[in-house]
């Protein structure tokens, strides 16, 4: 999916909902940043295998879309904060049932002796 489809009119919500937040890591950015502010470094640190130009392409992206808010402070050396926007939250609210519908597909497929 493209990036250009969270912006098309013509598509339904669903689909402009999944465009901003598609690839490997926004989910788990957005679960991290909901217990609140964090550097660049503690993401990378939680998100193990999460390197630092993906960390800061998918920033960058969730910062354009609205989600994220960056703090750049004026210290030495620099310190740059993540904290989620209000937009973010409500994004991070939406996908609360579908992670638990995500929980219970799991379940249930180890109950079929299906997961992976």
């Amino acid at each position: 999916m493209t990036r250009s489809r969270a912006q098309d009119p013509n598509v339904c919500g669903v689909t402009a909902a999944i465009a901003v937040i598609d690839g490997k890591w926004k989910t788990s950015l957005l679960w991290l940043l909901e217990s609140g502010p964090h550097r660049p470094a503690e993401l990378r640190r939680r998100l193990t295998g999460l390197s630092e130009k993906v960390l800061t392409q998918a920033l960058r992206e969730m910062e354009e879309d609205g989600l994220v808010h960056r703090e750049v402070y004026d210290v030495l050396p620099p310190k740059t904060v993540y904290t989620l926007t209000g937009f973010g939250r409500d994004l991070s609210d939406a996908l609360g049932p579908v992670s638990d519908w995500g929980h219970r597909r799991l379940e249930r497929l180890r109950e079929h002796g299906t997961a992976p």
